[in-house]
């Protein structure tokens, strides 16, 4: 990705891997080395993968994400309610992900200004020519990634109980945890308070 790039497809690679990511915010906790990291992922395969290479992978994109959040909230992924946890990991992904949170902005924001009940099957072709639009490397990306990254954000949305199912998109927003959005205010992030509240 350039330093101009507003986009990237780096997504595609997972959801929000909310038990994985509940296991590394703990291990960064408690030893936050690079071998003690090494060692947990690939020699003790905490994550339960089944090769070394799968749990690096997956490894390394919790590890991104993560690092969008300071102390404290790397805390609250790993010691807080599943609620509160899965918020915080909704939170980072969309700080790493531009594409997610313009998604959300965009166009799960405006179905629900429009009462709209749920998303479209065009919203996102609609969506993607927009991301066109402001960052010309998206005209790169093949018909498999636009594919997966559907997947996965559709995937994400439902695992943060912002849709009913994948299946039936059915939007169903709900409240942020006090814990989060208390969160939110103090980080003065109004751009990710703006995409998982449907700011005005």
């Amino acid at each position: 990705m350039t330093a101009t790039a507003r986009y990237s497809a780096q997504l595609s690679a997972g959801s929000l891997l909310v038990p994985e990511s509940r296991i590394l915010a703990a291990l960064l906790l408690n030893d936050g080395s690079e071998q003690g990291w090494q060692h947990a992922v690939k020699t003790e395969n905490v994550l339960q993968k089944s090769s070394p290479v799968t749990a690096m992978r997956m490894a390394r994109l919790i590890r991104q994400r993560l690092a969008c959040l300071d102390s404290e909230g790397i805390a609250m992924v790993a010691n807080d309610s599943l609620e509160v946890a899965t918020q915080m990991l909704l939170l980072a992904a969309v700080r790493h992900s531009r594409l997610l949170g313009d998604f959300m902005i965009d166009v799960y924001r405006g179905q629900l200004r429009r009462l709209d009940t749920h998303l479209k099957p065009s919203d996102w072709e609609v969506f993607l020519h927009e991301c066109e639009q402001r960052d010309p490397a998206v005209l790169l990306w093949t018909s498999s990634t636009r594919a997966k990254l559907q997947q996965v954000i559709y995937r994400i949305l439902s695992e943060a109980a912002y849709l009913d199912t994948t299946r039936t998109l059915r939007l169903t927003p709900p409240l942020l945890h006090p814990r989060v959005r208390a969160y939110l205010v103090s980080s003065k992030d109004y751009y990710a308070r703006e995409a998982m509240e449907q700011l005005k």
